[in-house]
């Protein structure tokens, strides 16, 4: 159908400050085709990065690079269809992977960072060490002593509060990839928890989220978590209690 046949939305200058789907315009009583096909293309970017895998073996390279070690663990979702099927499988370790990370012995570390596939690994494969190129190099400035890094497979956000605890890590940070919308299916999460123990909910933590070229900067996220950080370790918590007040991020160096 002709492009003159289309009939626009007066919201259509509110796009230029979302990429929501709004103000499509529509043609007769149906959206126009290119919106359609644009929608399933989205559906479908979304449904791969569910089903994506964590790039292990590039990962573990690039944390190289950086001066860091790693370690693998999985979590007790064996598979995909079961990690979607039972989230509470995918908050626990495996056995060998508790006895890994039990038997690794380490003094007491201020951070233990890991990187879960959660519901998209796309977005962890994507962002995760672009952020910690960044990041690192603050922390290490700071002075925070740090755990090897952890890549968890088939991984939720509490899979963190038990490797925590297993290196015994004063905070842990879970870098995971967030459950994909359909016009971002690229965003990453990341979760901060100070004194990281089993059992703990979610108001102990602290999020940031929606890490991305089109959402959140690597730059600035990196500049939050210096902040949050800092404020953590003064105030021995994170979660509820620990409010980012921070309103120059740019200050932070």
């Amino acid at each position: 159908m002709s492009e003159e046949l289309q009939q626009h939305d007066n919201w259509e200058e509110l796009k230029t400050f979302t990429e929501a789907r709004i103000a499509l315009g529509r043609v007769g009583v149906s959206i126009p085709l290119k919106e359609s096909l644009a929608f399933k293309l989205a559906h479908a970017h979304a449904r791969d990065a569910v089903f994506s895998s964590l790039a292990i073996e590039k990962m573990q390279e690039e944390l190289k690079a950086l001066n860091l070690k790693s370690i693998i663990v999985q979590s007790k979702a064996t598979t995909r269809a079961v990690y979607l099927q039972r989230p509470d499988w995918g908050r626990m370790l495996d056995e060998n992977s508790w006895e890994k990370l039990e038997n690794t012995m380490l003094a007491q570390v201020d951070i233990a960072i890991v990187i879960s596939d959660g519901l998209s690994a796309t977005a962890v494969n994507h962002n995760a060490i672009p952020l910690l190129e960044q990041l690192i190099p603050l922390l290490r400035k700071e002075n925070y002593s740090m755990a090897p890094v952890t890549l968890a497979i088939q991984a939720r956000v509490a899979i963190g509060d038990a490797i925590g605890h297993l290196l015994s890590a004063k905070m842990v940070i879970n870098l995971i990839g967030e459950r994909p919308g359909l016009s971002a299916s690229d965003s990453m999460g990341a979760y901060l928890t100070y004194h990281p123990e089993i059992g703990l909910t979610d108001e102990r933590r602290n999020c940031i989220s929606n890490i991305r070229p089109k959402g959140l900067s690597i730059a600035a996220a990196a500049q939050k978590f210096v902040y949050l950080i800092r404020e953590a370790f003064i105030l021995k918590c994170t979660g509820i209690a620990l409010k980012d007040n921070n309103e120059n991020q740019n200050t932070l160096s």
